[in-house]
């Protein structure tokens, strides 16, 4: 695994961290401020469900090429250059939705948007550069407990700025204050973190983003890994691009319970993320640590889509974001002890391609389900945990028997 040693310049590795996963919580606060609010564009642009689960759809495909592209030119160039660009022009992209006259054009709005937030495996790369492996899962970990905390924080902002009655113009507040936040995480960003690679040669081929792929699908043991994580974020996925739509034809919900709701799952992501997973790691491993959220997601999904108390399905939610989220920081690990020390960046970027892909298809999915019944989108979530959790667990087989050797 690719340490502190590969570094122009070894950064002090607390810093480093602690001033990247306040880039990362700013920017998610922006992508949270987002959520609650765009089922409500069906309301405003008169577009129909399947142009609202296409935003969520577009903005992972963005994302999916995102993923391909900056975590193996990080491998190349850098990942401080790569880290700026992203962050500085994702920015960008909450202001062409902030005045997206129409449907059509906030739907290429996010697809931009999505490309240029493609960038978590740079920040991962980043990790795992300045690392021990004792340390690993942890701090990935804490990644996830930023996006957490980001979705409480941002959620909250989108429901208290955002604008009833007015149109489009109601949008405007939240998106505009997403643009500054990750304005200043770039800022954040250029200030305080310092390069952890050194560029590589100048001869060296540049980067191709479906060749990150098709190394990663080469190896039997990364193939069932990234067959996991797609097969879980098609499943998850499907129900949170119609959280909006279902909250309000099932139990009437508006803008702000939606982004309440959302808030509470932010928690639990965080809580499940940042303190309890690199211990979960720690006690009974990677293996039995992503197969048992993957498997508390799907029951408790079961949960949502069966209950007819509000107050069973929050917690259920919460459970299931809980399990889910707790999966991802030990599915990073498992990788890295996979993959060759020079392409952590790559192959950590090609896994989260693949989660990017599954959240094109899972809201198209999820989008036909809800037309048929409402809580289709969620009984198909809760079957899809079962193969997911099947293939970590033999891919957690077969990297301690590599690791045995």
């Amino acid at each position: 695994m690719a340490q502190a040693q590969d570094s122009v310049e070894a950064p002090d590795g607390r810093l480093a961290l602690a001033v990247l996963l306040l880039i990362v919580f700013m920017s998610l606060i922006g992508f949270g401020v987002v959520i609650p609010l765009l089922p409500f564009y069906a309301e405003v642009f008169d577009a129909a469900p399947w142009q609202v689960t296409l935003m969520f759809s577009v903005f992972s495909a963005g994302q999916f090429i995102g993923e391909l592209t900056w975590g193996r030119l990080s491998d190349r160039i850098g990942r401080k250059p790569v880290l700026l660009l992203t962050i500085f022009t994702s920015g960008l992209g909450y202001v062409a939705l902030a005045f997206a006259p129409d449907i059509w054009l906030a739907i290429l709005a996010r697809f931009v948007a999505g490309f240029f937030s493609g960038n978590i495996s740079v920040i991962q790369g980043y990790i795992v550069d300045i690392s021990p492996p004792s340390r690993l899962a942890g701090r990935l970990g804490l990644i996830g407990a930023s996006f957490g905390i980001g979705f409480v924080v941002g959620p909250a902002l989108g429901g208290f700025l955002f604008i009833e009655g007015i149109g489009e113009a109601g949008f405007r507040p939240p998106l505009l204050a997403a643009f500054g936040l990750c304005w200043l995480a770039g800022f954040g960003a250029l200030a305080f973190v310092k390069e952890s690679r050194a560029r590589s040669a100048p001869t060296q081929a540049r980067p191709n983003p479906i060749a990150a792929l098709t190394e990663a699908l080469a190896s039997p043991v990364l193939r069932k890994i990234l067959g996991a994580t797609f097969l879980g974020f098609l499943a998850f996925s499907s129900i949170w691009s119609v959280l909006g739509l279902w909250g309000a034809a099932k139990w009437g919900w508006g803008a702000k319970q939606i982004s309440q709701v959302i808030s509470l799952t932010g928690i639990a992501a965080a809580l499940a993320q940042g303190f309890f997973s690199g211990f979960v790691v720690r006690r009974i491993g990677e293996t039995a640590t992503i197969v048992g959220g993957l498997l508390i997601t799907g029951a408790t999904v079961l949960i949502v889509a069966l209950s007819g108390q509000i107050w069973i399905v929050v917690v259920a939610l919460v459970a299931a974001t809980a399990g889910h989220t707790m999966s991802q920081p030990a599915t990073s690990a498992l990788i890295s002890h996979s993959a060759p020390p020079d392409k952590q960046g790559s192959t950590l970027g090609a896994n989260n391609a693949a989660g990017s892909a599954a959240r094109v298809l899972g809201p198209a999915i999820a989008g036909g389900l809800f037309t048929l019944a409402i809580d289709a989108p969620f009984m198909f979530c809760a079957l899809g945990m079962l193969p997911s959790a099947w293939l970590a667990w033999r891919a957690g087989r077969a990297v301690a028997a590599h690791r045995a050797r």
